[in-house]
């Protein structure tokens, strides 16, 4: 089984050239999903589905 690979809030931010503020508010409107662990840690497949959805919905 692959480990999952786990992203903080800052990479997450700094990837989609946003701040980490959007970031937080994204993963509590339940639109990026996260882990908490110690700190918010999102999944590298996770954000590629928010990137994917985020596109979908912008056409």
């Amino acid at each position: 089984m692959r480990k999952k690979k786990f992203l903080t809030i800052e990479k997450v931010a700094k990837h989609l050239q946003i701040g980490e503020r959007s970031v937080y508010r994204y993963v509590k409107e339940g639109k990026l999903r996260a882990s908490k662990i110690g700190y918010w840690r999102i999944t590298e497949k996770d954000l590629r589905d928010f990137i994917k959805e985020s596109t979908n919905t912008s056409k």
